[in-house]
């Protein structure tokens, strides 16, 4: 797990590393570490956190470790799985 304020100072320094980490595929799920969830890069809400609550993880998988859950807007499927 990767805390996004911790990718940098400011705003430049944090999206652009996110950029590197994206492009090697170190990173391809996001989360809200306030509300354990977690979902894909391209969420529309996932898009609206702060960056205080954002974190990033490498797979799936490590994010359920974590003890997250999916997101109900763009892994409904999941979410419907688990919430069952």
């Amino acid at each position: 797990m990767i805390k996004h304020s911790a990718l940098g100072a400011s705003r430049f320094t944090r999206a652009r590393a996110l950029w590197k980490k994206i492009k090697y595929e170190e990173v391809t799920m996001a989360g809200n570490m306030k509300l354990k969830i977690y979902g894909r890069l391209d969420c529309r809400s996932g898009k609206k956190m702060k960056v205080k609550n954002r974190v990033f993880f490498e797979n799936e998988a490590e994010a359920m470790n974590c003890g997250y859950r999916p997101c109900a807007v763009c892994m409904r499927e999941k979410y419907l799985l688990w919430k069952g």
